[in-house]
């Protein structure tokens, strides 16, 4: 048991990735914020067992006050409604946290990058070294298919099938789904698995089985991390002047834009993405709209009062 989490924190993060399936991701997120809700707690002499609904009001104020954006906020409480329930559950208690209602959060609106801007980032990679090719696959497959960075990095050799154009992602929740693979990035990603490519930097012995199966690799031929994958993104970002606006998830932003510019349909948009709901997907047809009236403004002589 961690020494800075009680029983219960523990056993409900057990529960989370035995009979949930929660990502590495999100029980590490879980944790954290357990973490600091515990330490809190222990601050004021409270236990899990005594909380009340007082408390955990309490602790969303400190949230506030200390400054935390609105999503964070609401992600720990989350967290902490969550253990809760499960305490409750499981000894047959009242929950306290039951009636602490979730705190919105505004909707922002995805800052995707223009279609000029993403050509230049593209043609940023120079080279035909292994490392380059490595690179040029990534962006083209983040853009070209709108995965998420730990879908990419999570890809396995078995997972790409560039006869039939498909790559097979795990999403949220572990969520298989199929996703096309267009020409651009299915060229990339076959230049990338010739000789002069990913071979080059596989190892003469694996040191796991993971890293045998990974489509890509890092510089000491194990599986590329997800940090590995974004300083990728962020360097060729640098290069090409885009700086702190170019993260992968604006790639994903990107794509999804520019096909419901050039008139994708929304569900279609959704299933390439992954989105549990529909109301995710239709926050880029506000990026698309405001594009829409934005070029109408400009153009037409009577969009806008002399």
């Amino acid at each position: 048991m961690s020494e800075d989490l009680p029983l219960e924190a523990e056993e409900f993060l057990t529960w989370l990735r035995v009979e949930k399936g929660r990502s590495a991701g999100t029980l590490a997120a879980y944790r954290a914020d357990l973490r600091a809700y515990w330490a809190w707690l222990r601050e004021r002499g409270r236990t899990l067992a005594v909380v009340d609904e007082a408390d955990i009001t309490a602790y969303v104020g400190h949230l506030r006050d200390a400054g935390r954006a609105p999503s964070t906020v609401k992600r720990s409480l989350v967290a902490v409604r969550s253990l809760h329930r499960f305490c409750a559950l499981e000894d047959s208690r009242a929950d306290p946290a039951a009636d602490v209602a979730v705190p919105r959060v505004p909707r922002g609106v995805p800052k995707a990058l223009t279609e000029p801007e993403v050509a230049a980032l593209l043609d940023a990679v120079a080279g035909d070294h292994a490392l380059a090719r490595r690179d040029r696959a990534i962006l083209e497959v983040l853009y070209g298919t709108g995965l998420r960075i730990s879908e990419l990095v999570g890809l396995s050799l078995a997972d790409v099938d560039l006869f039939e154009g498909l790559i097979r992602a795990f999403g949220k929740g572990a969520r298989e789904r199929l996703v096309p693979v267009g020409r651009c990035a299915a060229d990339a990603v076959e230049a990338w698995l010739a000789a002069e490519g990913r071979p080059r930097l596989a190892p003469e012995r694996w040191a796991r089985r993971g890293d045998a199966e990974a489509l890509f690799l890092n510089t000491r031929g194990g599986r590329l991390s997800r940090q590995g994958a974004w300083g990728i993104v962020r360097k060729y970002g640098d290069r090409v002047g885009l700086g702190p606006r170019l993260t992968p998830h604006v790639l994903r932003h990107s794509c999804a834009t520019h096909m419901l510019d050039h008139g994708a349909d929304i569900r279609a948009v959704q299933e390439l993405l992954g989105h549990a709901s529909i109301s995710t997907t239709q926050l880029y047809t506000l990026v698309s709209t405001e594009r829409l009236w934005s070029v109408y403004r400009a153009a037409h002589p009577r969009a806008v009062a002399r």
